[in-house]
């Protein structure tokens, strides 16, 4: 009897497993689940991208097969789908719609941006949480109230025209006046600011306006890179806006382009050339990303940690 109680206390008697040994095997096991989903949702998006290449490269006899690998490699599909259209005209419009709008978006922001984070005044928070309300509208539901305001907005002669329709000025100046979203990043950005340090600046004599530019700006760098890259994107890719105020071809922009290989086909395109427009209009939008990953993703890890 007394061996048997002896052997219950003794640890050596009775392996049950280490915990710490157990463990590397279950963070394993979870890494590569992990890496199972996150593999699975890239395949999601890789492979659209994967068929225009191989499209692109594809002759006119091998689209309607089902082969991922085209027998000969059609460069020339490259060449011929910029053979015909008004490709640097409207290359030239969506540069000047999109830098002017990134700058816009970027200044109008940030402005706003402080006035909510740094300043104190009556009514602050009661208007930021309506300006946050404003996300929950969807887009497409100030289309039409937009469209009917700027038909009727004058124009003063720009590009020949007595109304903003037909003009840049409702892709441009809409940037000017800040985005609700951009409102809230940069805010929680600049909450993190010390306040010691705009009070070192007012003792120095320096100006709310320069307080802005000299202090503020500078240290919220990787959000204003995160709100430039969101702006490039939208303003660069945009086709509903362009194709509901632009009316005249020479002032399209690269979008509506290459909507007109279905008016150049007859409505039956030629998707080999699609493709590979498509495919080099798309090149700036991943080359600004590229080199502006660093910031965006420092400025999207950060914004959240704002204080006060």
């Amino acid at each position: 009897m007394s061996t048997f109680s002896d052997s219950l206390s003794s640890p050596s008697s009775v392996t049950l497993g280490n915990p710490s040994e157990r463990q590397p095997s279950r963070i394993r096991i979870g890494l590569l689940i992990a890496w199972l989903i996150v593999a699975g949702i890239a395949l999601l998006f890789i492979v659209p991208l994967l068929w225009m290449i191989s499209t692109s490269l594809k002759d006119a006899s091998e689209l309607v097969g089902n082969n991922w690998i085209p027998n000969r490699l059609a460069f020339e599909n490259y060449s011929n789908a910029f053979s015909f259209g008004m490709w640097t005209q409207w290359t030239f419009n969506t540069f000047v719609i999109t830098i002017v709008s990134v700058v816009g978006m970027v200044m109008s922001s940030a402005l706003v941006a402080y006035s909510f984070a740094r300043l104190r005044w009556p009514g602050r928070n009661f208007l930021f949480a309506i300006v946050l309300a404003t996300m929950m509208l969807p887009e497409v539901v100030t289309l039409f109230p937009q469209f009917i305001l700027f038909s009727k907005l004058p124009a003063f002669g720009f590009q020949g025209s007595k109304v903003w329709i037909n003009t840049f000025l409702p892709l441009i100046v809409p940037a000017f006046t800040a985005n609700a979203f951009n409102i809230f990043l940069l805010r929680q950005f600049m909450r993190g600011i010390p306040m010691e340090l705009s009070e070192a600046a007012r003792i120095d004599g320096a100006s709310e306006i320069q307080i802005w530019w000299y202090v503020a700006m500078p240290l919220t760098k990787p959000a204003l890179a995160t709100i430039a890259i969101f702006t490039f994107q939208g303003a660069w890719q945009d086709f509903m806006k362009p194709l509901l105020y632009l009316q005249s071809e020479h002032l399209y922009t690269l979008q509506l382009g290459l909507r007109q290989f279905d008016a150049a086909a007859g409505g039956k395109p030629a998707w080999n050339w699609l493709m590979a427009a498509s495919l080099v209009v798309m090149l700036p939008v991943l080359l600004i990303f590229l080199l502006f990953q660093r910031y965006f993703i420092e400025g999207i890890t950060i914004t959240g940690m704002g204080g006060r």
